[in-house]
Order: structure tokens, then sequence, then C-alpha cells
């Protein structure tokens, strides 16, 4: 014996912006962590040159 588990129109929109939500929160993280990872790239010291110090 199976039963029915229609969701109806309001459960399936509740369904629908769930996942949309979670779509928008992980590209959110993925741009904030690539925008890190970029800004980290611009203080690292080429590996063929030397540093200049005083």
């Amino acid at each position: 014996m199976t039963k029915n588990k229609d969701l109806g129109a309001g459960g399936k929109a509740a369904l629908a912006g769930a996942i949309g939500s979670a779509a928008v929160a992980a590209a959110l993280l993925y741009v904030k962590r690539r925008k890190q990872r970029d800004d980290r790239k611009l203080f690292i010291t080429p590996s063929g040159e030397l540093p200049e110090t005083d």
C-alpha cells in the first residue's frame, strides 16, 4: 500500500522557493570565496623575482 503524497500548489511553491533560496546562497558563497582567493593572489611574490628589501 502506498500513500499519496500530493503537495498541492502551495507545497510546490514552497519547495521551489526553498530550492531557489539555496541556489542563491550557494552562488553568493562561491563568489565570496573566489573574490577572497583573487585578493590573496595580489600579495604573492612572483616565483622568479626576489623581494625588494631595505
